[in-house]
């Protein structure tokens, strides 16, 4: 069985109205970075995933899940 781990981040994104490319600014990574986890292609880092959480102003189990 292979877990995959899924995410919310382009409605976290949206709630707080930032474009990949500013949320991409504010977490030190890029753009293409952003949309490759938005499309759930690529998982990030612990230290990224942590980033995006403050950056997002939520908790992990909010914006990851399997």
């Amino acid at each position: 069985m292979e877990l995959v781990l899924k995410n919310r981040i382009k409605e976290a994104r949206a709630e707080k109205g930032l474009s990949q490319e500013q949320l991409a600014k504010q977490v030190g990574t890029t753009r293409q970075t952003i949309i490759s986890i938005e499309k759930n292609m690529f998982n990030p880092s612990a230290k990224l995933a942590l980033l995006l959480c403050l950056a997002l102003d939520k908790p992990f189990e909010e914006l990851f899940y399997f």
